[in-house]
């Protein structure tokens, strides 16, 4: 679970002298060392954004060191020993200075003790125990209400420790509450900082709970205080906490901001504090932002300017991962003897065992002289059997396997020394990995069991599902494809109970393509290997919903979307469910129809052959284009996916076409593929779901149909005007009860106030807007601004009444894709899901104004017909502009996409 920041300060009254300074420090560092589901991902991806642990370990580490000099007591050895990265040592000591407290009877000084051993227990994966000792702790701290700021203090701090640990559980509306209280805790004791901290912990967890835009006003309010305070060092740590976060937000530009501007600041005081944490930070923002040559600068500064050599590595090897990303070879391998020293002198902890693996996935990357291995025969050459000890300076004898594995052997040693598991079950991993590279399966399988093994006992999910995988595609290297399957499918129930865990990671959509996906094709492209039983077809079909319930979570950055199972039957028994399955060396179909075993079937094709067909027709749907080529590559497609199964859909009566589309075919509008006498439009009402879980089957009801609509005519914000908008609203007005929002009228207040005073059934939006597969990039426009994807929940469900009823068709007829995204119409289907509408018609491309207008007057005509639902009303409009000579090119109807429930 992502690690949530706890940092305060103390103002103590004269039995916490002793501790106040380190207190202070040591909870404002205390994340440094902290690790998180995030961190293993960061360093296993063949892309690591980060060097040694997750986001937040870049925080704050400008710090002077608050490890006690000379420490003393158990407490204060303990923190050393935390900060060190030695957890198992830190709750040894903790425990030492809780029993010397109880018998002091201190009691404020054994509820700290208490709350930093449940942190250490956290740490270790031992979460009974540390459910354990932060109740004894809070315990000791409920007659709190005649305390001095440093009891409050303290216990703010647990709160802190005790929200964590229920986000870790999945608790999150606990876990907001809690640090609610944490920050009326602070807020009581006159701690600024602290509070700011419980704000951004709140933040987490609000975003954890699909609350996107409370999450961001948070944040807002805590940098409107951050902002009226005086330039100091506190502001510096704050700025850059909030920064941080912005960015684990999914906000990159904005943290960036604050990131600058607390490296401002930083460089003006004096003394000048050690900016190295600010600059790894600003690094990372700017390869989110992909501006790699900023990147590599920040991150070169950041390790010259260290006088933390955990930054300074972990800064290098940030480095050198962008450095083999951007195919700097001679540059990546410059840099391998200084991190090579470097690691040297680091003593064992969970960042140097980080460091190490992270550098080994690293070299493996750029490796050279890989091998080719035969099973248990071994490898030609140099390999990792080979007893290759390179010299200090020689950084390609780095990239060896021997070397490699050594390196990782060196990274399992440690963590058997500190005793940590976790650390111990990344390095065991990584080294299965290399085996698994090198075809050396009997040995890799084995050292990935042993690393899984060693999570299983321990809260771990976001390491255990990745050595499923890795089990997984071992076993069906091995021909063993039913252990494999069974290995897959634990990965995917992992990957299922992470859900608020995944959408908290940093550069998401490079970490799920990356990370995350292959998880759920590959087990499809295992249980639709040769021929399929219905029970693998479900399976399959079950595992394809979860991706795409999933890609959502990850578009939208929170787990707000709630899925039940609907069967096709109680649907609609006159339409058909198509779900097109991209893999690797193939297109796989499975067709569902009412009240039949599902089919299957395939196209051997590589992925490649079949993504550029998808994009070469989305490029010929231009009317400027050839209509030789755009057919041809339309009669490929339609032959992959209907041409297979026209009997069936024939004989079974079927009306309408659903499809769950996967990947490009997403850009694509089904309606035009073509048989080659007709299209696909000309035969079948059609519509495209996220996903049948996500549908809400219910008709529409005509006694009702009352209609918002709204729109934009003139030039605004840099977007060309619409002039055929107000002759389409008036058409529409026309057909169908409405109320009109026109130009200087259409913004988001009037909007909202219109939706909230009258239920109207439909709502129908004519103005610019867009579909990207980033969520910040997804947007209608309105006369006074952009509505982003995530506030249309804010705008269009605003009804309070109880007898209130959702939106049952939101249309939008002048949005498109994003240029040149070829995972755009992810926006769409996020639209579609965010705003609660049960029904979404939408545009993939902005068409001329006067054919939108005729399409959408005969949709709302059809549309008024009780005997057709939306997708047959849809095909009518359409084939109204088709047959008209001047518009019969599918420029001009096929764009018009029905997304959602068609009935």
């Amino acid at each position: 679970m992502k690690w949530v920041r706890i940092f305060f300060r103390l103002r103590v009254g004269s039995s916490f002298r002793r501790y106040a300074f380190l207190l202070i420090l040591f909870g404002l560092t205390l994340f440094l060392v902290t690790t998180t589901a995030e961190d293993f991902l960061a360093i296993a991806q063949t892309d690591n954004i980060l060097s040694l642990e997750n986001t937040t370990n870049r925080l704050n580490s400008q710090l002077p060191n608050v490890t006690p000099t000379n420490p003393t007591t158990p407490l204060e050895q303990g923190i050393t020993a935390f900060e060190a990265g030695r957890f198992a040592d830190a709750a040894q000591l903790w425990r030492q200075a809780a029993q010397e407290y109880e018998q002091k009877r201190d009691r404020l000084n054994l509820a700290l003790s208490l709350s930093y051993l449940s942190l250490a227990y956290q740490n270790l994966g031992q979460v009974q125990d540390a459910e354990r000792a932060i109740n004894q702790s809070l315990d000791l701290l409920q007659d709190h209400n005649n305390w001095e700021s440093g009891g409050l203090a303290i216990l703010g701090q647990a709160l802190n420790t005790q929200g964590r640990l229920q986000l870790t559980k999945g608790q999150a509306e606990a876990a907001l509450d809690t640090w609610k209280q944490a920050t009326d805790a602070y807020s009581r004791a006159g701690d600024e900082t602290g509070k700011l901290g419980s704000q951004i912990n709140q933040a987490q967890a609000l975003q954890s709970l699909g609350l996107y835009r409370r999450a961001q006003t948070l944040l807002e309010q805590a940098n409107q205080q951050l902002q009226s305070q005086p330039d100091s060092l506190l502001k510096v740590q704050g700025l850059q906490s909030l920064g941080i976060a912005l960015q684990e937000l999914g906000d990159p530009k904005t943290s960036q901001t604050l990131l600058t501007q607390s490296l401002t600041i930083a460089q003006k005081l004096n003394p000048t504090p050690d900016t190295s944490a600010i600059l790894l930070s600003l690094g990372n923002v700017a390869r989110d932002l992909q501006e790699n040559d900023k990147a590599l600068d920040y991150y070169h500064k950041a390790a010259q300017n260290a006088t933390d050599s955990l930054i300074q590595i972990k800064a290098q090897l940030n480095q050198l991962s962008l450095l083999i990303n951007t195919e700097q070879e001679d540059a990546a391998i410059a840099l391998l003897p200084q991190i090579q020293v470097r690691l040297a002198t680091l003593s064992p902890s969970r960042a140097a065992v980080y460091a190490q693996v992270n550098l080994a996935d690293s070299l493996i990357r750029m490796a050279r002289d890989v091998q080719t291995c035969h099973g248990t025969s071994g490898c030609q050459g140099a390999g990792l059997t080979d007893n290759l000890t390179p010299e200090t300076g020689s950084a390609k004898a780095l990239t060896t396997n021997g070397a490699i594995a050594q390196l990782l052997a060196k990274a399992i040693q440690q963590a058997r020394q500190i005793q940590d598991a976790k650390a111990e079950s990344y390095a065991l991993g990584q080294l299965g990995k290399l085996y698994e590279q090198q075809q050396q399966l009997a040995e890799a399988q084995k050292l990935t069991q042993q690393a899984l093994s060693l999570v299983q006992g321990i809260n771990a999910g976001d390491i255990a599902y990745l050595w499923e995988w890795q089990l997984g595609r071992i076993l069906q290297k091995q021909g063993n494809t039913q252990d494999a399957v069974a290995a897959y499918t634990v990965a995917v129930e992992t990957l299922r109970s992470l859900r608020s865990d995944l959408i908290a990671l940093p550069n998401l959509q490079f970490y799920f393509r990356e990370r995350v996906e292959p998880v759920y094709r590959q087990l499809v492209g295992l249980l639709l290997k040769s021929d399929p039983s219905q029970k693998n077809l479900q399976k399959a079909r079950e595992v394809i919903e979860s991706l795409q319930l999933a890609e959502l979570d990850n578009f939208f950055r929170n787990t707000c979307i709630q899925a039940q199972p609907q069967q096709i039957d109680q649907v609609d028994p006159t339409a058909a469910v198509i779900y097109p399955i991209i893999l690797p060396d193939r297109l796989a179909v499975i067709l569902s129809l009412p009240g039949q075993p599902l089919r299957h079937y395939e196209t051997q094709l590589p992925e490649t052959e079949v993504n550029n067909a998808f994009i070469q027709l989305r490029k010929f749907l231009n009317p400027v284009l050839s209509d030789k080529q755009r057919l041809r590559f339309s009669q490929d497609i339609y032959d992959w996916l209907i041409r297979p199964i026209e009997a069936e859909l024939a004989n079974s009566e079927i009306k309408t076409l659903v499809f769950i589309l996967d990947g490009a075919l997403r850009n694509l509008p089904m309606a035009a593929l073509h048989d080659g006498e007709q299209y696909l439009i000309e035969k079948y009402s059609i519509a495209v779901s996220p996903g049948l879980q996500l549908l809400e089957p219910r008709a529409l009801d005509r006694e009702r149909l009352q209609a918002l609509i709204g729109g934009l005519s003139e030039e605004r914000q840099g977007f060309s005007a619409l002039p055929g908008v107000e002759l389409e609203l008036s058409k529409i007005a026309d057909k169908v009860p409405s109320e009109m929002l026109f130009n200087q009228e259409f913004t988001t207040t009037t909007l909202k106030q219109e939706i909230s005073a009258v239920s109207f059934p439909v709502v129908h939006l004519a103005t610019h807007g867009q579909f990207s597969s980033e969520v910040e990039d997804t947007f209608i426009l309105t006369w006074e601004g952009q509505v982003n994807v995530n506030d249309l929940d804010q705008l269009l469900q605003v009804r309070e009444r109880e007898d209130s009823q959702p939106i049952e068709l939101l249309v939008l007829s002048a949005c498109q894709t994003a240029t040149g995204d070829q995972r755009a119409a992810l926006g769409l289907a996020g639209v579609a899901v965010r705003s609660g509408a049960r029904s979404t018609l939408a545009t993939l491309w902005s068409v001329r104004d006067q054919s939108t207008a005729q399409l959408m007057a005969e949709f709302y005509q059809s549309l008024s017909q009780a005997e057709n639902s939306k997708a047959e009303s849809l095909r009518q409009a359409q084939l109204s502009i088709l047959k008209n000579p001047e518009y019969e090119h599918p420029y001009y109807w096929a764009p018009f996409v029905l997304v959602g429930n068609w009935l």
